[in-house]
């Protein structure tokens, strides 16, 4: 297992390596100056020369790809932001908790809710829940998150006046996005656990445990949903992510 992890793990290094070629080559290529857009329309093009040898782009391609990325392994550095002039280190880390904070909440809530009624929606297959649960569960997923957010800001922040529509103060501020972002992982994993339940109620051992005078309630929570979460961890795993 260890020598697995170990092999996983350098296996990260050629793929980073590759995200981060293939972003820096799509900023690279993107029209635009980057002296220009920090400086302004009206500087100096001595000044804007200046600007491009201090930091660097004047550089061929190659030579700056470099510098970031031994900059980057070597000092952790990922270089400075051109509008704050600040470190991206420090801006990243800045907004990192709140990210970290909506995250677990959307993933608590997607899977506080996702299981249970993907449960049901198996155990009742084609019926009238069944039917609703799968049709909100496209709904969600076909639905713009954007759309979501602007719809739920006009519902609860504007006529209900109940949540705050920006900011992040208090628990409150975090309930709106957490709503809109778990609304594509709730479904998701809604789906999967329908699916997987499905597939796993079907199979001999459940029909052995009913067979042995077992309730519904034991079979389901006791022999088929441990099975069917395999699958849907892998799910939530990469929800997460």
């Amino acid at each position: 297992m260890l020598k697995y992890i170990v092999k996983r793990i350098f296996s990260l290094i050629p793929v980073m390596l590759g995200v981060a070629f293939i972003v820096f080559t799509l900023l690279y290529l993107t029209p635009g100056d980057p002296a220009r857009i920090v400086l302004g329309e009206q500087a100096t093009a001595e000044a804007i020369q200046e600007f491009r040898e201090k930091e660097g782009l004047n550089d061929p391609f190659l030579v700056q790809f470099g510098n970031y990325v031994w900059k980057a392994v070597t000092k952790g550095d990922i270089g400075r932001s051109y509008m704050t002039r600040r470190s991206v280190t420090n801006e990243i880390m800045n907004a990192f908790p709140s990210t970290l904070k909506l995250a677990l909440c959307c993933v608590v809530v997607a899977v506080i809710l996702g299981i249970p009624i993907g449960i049901l929606s198996a155990i009742r297959q084609n019926s009238f829940f069944d039917n609703i649960t799968r049709f909100l569960a496209i709904l969600g997923l076909s639905m713009p998150v954007f759309w979501q957010g602007v719809l739920l800001i006009l519902l609860f922040s504007v006529y209900l006046r109940w949540l705050p529509a920006s900011g992040f103060k208090t628990w409150a501020s975090l309930v709106l996005p957490t709503l809109t972002l778990a609304s594509h992982p709730l479904a998701t994993i809604t789906r999967m656990t329908r699916s997987s339940m499905l597939e796993v109620v079907r199979q001999d051992y459940i029909r052995t445990a009913r067979a042995k005078g077992q309730t519904e309630k034991v079979v389901i929570w006791r022999h088929a949903l441990g099975n069917a979460l395999i699958p849907i961890v892998t799910v939530i795993g990469l929800q997460f992510g």
